[in-house]
């Protein structure tokens, strides 16, 4: 009699201590649109960056939210990433120069304008809410996989403008992805979201052998989630 008394209180707490714990949440996925001005840069190792271009980004953007506070972030974006330099020698822009010599080197002033398709994987850390607007930061991986690539160039003897260099760019490019902003709560599940990201790319964008380009961006976000 006495055990099955103590399994009765122990059984009763035990129930008693469950109902104390909050009910778990299904925090859900959000999906949005998004439309991004960006300033865009290359950084090649054998020349100069030469000033920045501007770009655009637009597309889907996604949260998972794992916990009240932190989501893992994604997206499907078209994104253009321009950038100007001045390099010496690029093969195949160098190959359409009927006036260049190919013993002496020759320097070109070159406008990347690069367009992918991106795939961001990151964890987004927010704060609580409060009247209904809450802010963030951002940090993980960027995949972009290219769409297009032309380019200008310009030097003593040419004028080239919008040549293909489809063929002379890597398919995948990786980049380091770091932001921050706010979320802004309008009606029912309806918010607006408004930040800043850099997008720091850490792989060869060119395919010739004797090159390293790396181009990276900075982007005003803006997006909507329902």
């Amino acid at each position: 009699m006495k055990k099955i008394s103590t399994i009765l209180i122990l059984s009763f707490l035990s129930l008693s201590a469950f109902s104390q714990i909050p009910t778990l949440t299904n925090y859900g996925f959000r999906l949005g649109l998004t439309a991004s001005p960006t300033i865009g840069w290359v950084k090649p190792e054998q020349g100069k960056t030469d000033g920045v271009a501007l770009g655009f980004s637009y597309g889907l953007i996604g949260d998972f939210n794992f916990a009240p506070n932190y989501s893992f972030s994604t997206g499907l974006t078209i994104t253009t990433m321009n950038g100007k330099s001045t390099e010496v020698d690029p093969t195949y822009i160098k190959s359409l120069d009927p006036g260049a010599n190919k013993s002496i080197p020759v320097a070109y002033d070159l406008k990347y304008k690069v367009q992918y398709l991106e795939l961001p994987l990151t964890v987004k850390l927010k704060t609580e809410k409060d009247n209904g607007r809450r802010f963030y930061g951002q940090f993980g991986l960027s995949n972009a996989i290219l769409l297009s690539a032309k380019q200008d160039a310009v030097s003593s003897t040419v004028k080239l403008n919008d040549v293909k260099i489809g063929d002379n760019t890597k398919f995948y490019r990786a980049g380091l992805l770091i932001g921050g902003g706010g979320e802004f709560d309008i009606s029912g599940n309806t918010s607006i979201v408004a930040g800043l990201t850099f997008n720091n790319g850490f792989t060869n964008i060119t395919t010739e052998k004797n090159r390293d380009v790396r181009n990276h961006y900075i982007a005003l976000n803006f997006g909507v989630f329902f």
